[in-house]
């Protein structure tokens, strides 16, 4: 194992505990640590890196909010596997981020929806159609508008295909959008509603469904960028 570097040296912008949490960052890299190994001892970093324990421990307590540490009894600090977008979630209640970056991640949303076409596809099973079957159903009797649609329809055959997409991490995304998707359709909810072009159609969740069992890839992509035309054309200016 690869021994703790020396002690820190000044750095213009960060401040004494930014600095010792990059070198136990690189500690566990250059030593090729894992979920499980341990880490050494607070009193052995502060004797190399030169420092209090209390800088040690206060870089601990940022890895353990990242959650790339823990505590274990007797062993000290364990790495982990971190969940990321666990992180990410945490950050991003909708009342604390500014508008423009809320409308960068509605526009990253418009973008997996449309780019992930080919793997629910792949990876789609007859189980999974059923649910969807069930959810276009439920829908259809409790039907709203389309200015007053309801976000836990959405939610749900939204979060059914990110779950047929077959990737854990895009389908923990669904959670994290939602709540950006309400709090961007609200700020929307008096605008001018959106109005089809002449001779259009309103491409709904059965449409897609039925595509997603008799269509291809590339026809069930096309109709799900129709499906999120009225959004593109808020976010571009540009129909489809």
């Amino acid at each position: 194992m690869k021994p703790l570097k020396e002690k820190t040296t000044a750095s213009e912008n960060d401040s004494l505990v930014d600095r010792v949490e990059k070198h136990i960052i690189e500690y566990i890299k250059e030593n090729a640590l894992k979920a499980g190994d341990a880490l050494p001892k607070e009193l052995e970093f502060a004797e190399t890196l030169g420092v209090s324990r209390t800088a040690i421990r206060e870089a601990m307590l940022r890895l353990r909010t990242l959650g790339l540490v823990e505590s274990r009894k007797h062993r000290g600090m364990v790495i982990l596997e971190p969940d990321l977008v666990h992180n990410f979630e945490k950050m991003l209640d909708p009342a604390l981020v500014d508008v423009g970056r809320l409308s960068n991640l509605f526009e990253l949303r418009l973008m997996l929806e449309v780019g992930m076409a080919d793997f629910v596809f792949a990876r789609k099973t007859p189980r999974q159609l059923k649910d969807l079957e069930d959810i276009v159903k439920n829908s259809e009797e409790q039907r709203c508008d389309s200015f007053n649609f309801s976000i836990e329809e959405e939610r749900q055959f939204h979060g059914k295909l990110y779950e047929m997409a077959g990737n854990d991490i895009l389908k923990k995304f669904q959670d994290v959008f939602m709540p950006i998707f309400q709090y961007v359709h609200d700020l929307n909810r008096y605008q001018a509603a959106y109005i089809l072009p002449e001779g259009g159609k309103q491409v709904t969740h059965r449409d897609l469904l039925e595509e997603l069992k008799q269509g291809t890839p590339f026809s069930f992509r096309e109709l799900m960028r129709e499906h999120l035309n009225a959004h593109y054309i808020k976010v571009l200016g540009i129909s489809y």
